[in-house]
């Protein structure tokens, strides 16, 4: 046996101890020997691989590389030695192979040519094929544009009349891979950390984000903003990648909250000093409650118009119709409490309006409030349905 026979002998007897990789798994290697038949490809360690010759000639039948060369190929085999295809990973596999690779389950590259009627026209080694749209991807709802030109790599389902019905999916594997990787993610989150994931879905009360590999954390509509948050839809796009902070991981790891707005400051940092007492400001009704009107003076700062300081809170229902939701009206602040982030205001109502109730006015229900809330300064903290329960109490004419 001449001594390049001996290297190529001692190469294979390597091969053989390449036994980490698994059918279908795409690696690169480096081109360490190239014999008559077949070549060598060093994949890391002393684990080496082969591969035929005929995978590495271009169409003409001329070599496209050389020993030192680096090649990215599929394993098709892992009997008596790893074995790799080069043509699979590049797409140019010939029509044998792809058949091939259907009955063995190996993944082939494909080209995303243009979207039909429920899904894509795929070529895959000048054969078409067809990608459901739910087979695309793991993110649902993306533009189809997004996806046509691009080169992915496809699973074979389905394999009729000789290879001119094939049926492909792409998410099959991307579902693989986020199995295989989804527990090195959970290990590595950590809260307080900020992290770059995918959305995936946008619903009313928030955004799921894929972390990676198929971890997914909510990030709720409370979260997005300091600011209340009317449609998610502005805030977040399934399949955009979106910047946000680990705020709790429960203990087995998975429900993940997440904050946007925790990435920006928060405007009742700077609360303290600019509203007082006394100042009228304009604000923007964003929502009716039971118990009052909710008033917001800037994006961030959200205040509370009790019912008891509109003239018409004797009128069942009368008082909420003169701050429509959406309007923007003068306000009075009345009390402010920046660390529990509360503010209190009453809205400024002209003489008209003011005269509309008979004993009773916007100023004085004000300074109603006004002494209540300075009567509660030393008290436990408390919601807003509490606080509402007390005024309505201490605003109610009590009988003699």
């Amino acid at each position: 046996m001449s001594e390049p026979e001996e290297d190529f002998a001692a190469l294979f007897e390597a091969s053989t101890r390449a036994t980490r990789y698994k059918q279908g798994q795409t690696i690169e290697g480096t081109i360490v020997a190239i014999g008559p038949e077949v070549a060598f490809v060093n994949v890391g360690g002393k684990g080496e691989a082969t591969i035929e010759i005929d995978e590495l000639k271009d169409d003409e039948g001329a070599l496209e590389v050389a020993a030192g060369d680096r090649i990215q190929a599929v394993v098709v085999s892992m009997a008596g030695g790893l074995v790799l295809s080069r043509k699979l990973a590049r797409g140019a596999a010939t029509a044998r192979q792809v058949e091939d690779a259907f009955r063995a389950g190996l993944p082939v590259e494909g080209k995303v040519v243009q979207a039909v009627k429920g899904g894509y026209e795929v070529r895959i080694a000048h054969q078409r094929a067809f990608c459901p749209m739910s087979q695309i991807d793991v993110v649902r709802n993306t533009d189809p544009a997004d996806h046509i030109g691009r080169v992915y790599t496809f699973r074979i389902v389905e394999y009729k009349e000789g290879g001119r019905n094939l049926v492909v999916s792409r998410r099959a594997l991307l579902e693989e891979e986020r199995q295989a990787g989804a527990a090195d993610v959970r290990q590595s989150l950590v809260v307080g950390a900020v992290i770059t994931g995918r959305v995936t879905s946008v619903r009313d009360f928030g955004a799921f984000v894929d972390l990676g590999s198929g971890v997914e954390g909510l990030l709720h509509v409370s979260e997005m903003g300091w600011a209340r948050v009317s449609d998610t839809s502005q805030v977040a796009t399934p399949g955009e990648s979106i910047t946000v902070k680990i705020l709790r991981i429960d203990e087995d790891g998975k429900k993940i909250s997440l904050g946007l707005k925790q990435l920006t400051d928060d405007p009742w940092a700077t609360a303290q000093g600019t509203y007082e007492i006394g100042q009228v400001r304009t604000g923007r009704v964003t929502r009716i409650a039971e118990f009052g009107a909710f008033v917001e003076l800037e994006p961030g700062i959200e205040a509370l118009a009790h019912v008891s300081t509109f003239a018409q809170a004797g009128r069942s229902g009368a008082w909420a119709r003169s701050v429509p939701v959406g309007t923007s009206q003068d306000f009075e602040i009345v009390s402010v409490d920046p660390d529990k982030k509360r503010i209190g205001v009453a809205l400024v109502q002209n003489k008209s309006t003011r005269n509309g109730v008979a004993g009773s006015s916007s100023s004085e229900d004000a300074e109603d409030l006004r002494a209540y809330t300075e009567r509660q300064a030393t008290a436990p903290a408390e919601s807003f349905g509490s606080l509402a329960d007390k005024l309505r109490g201490a605003l109610t004419p009590q009988k003699k």
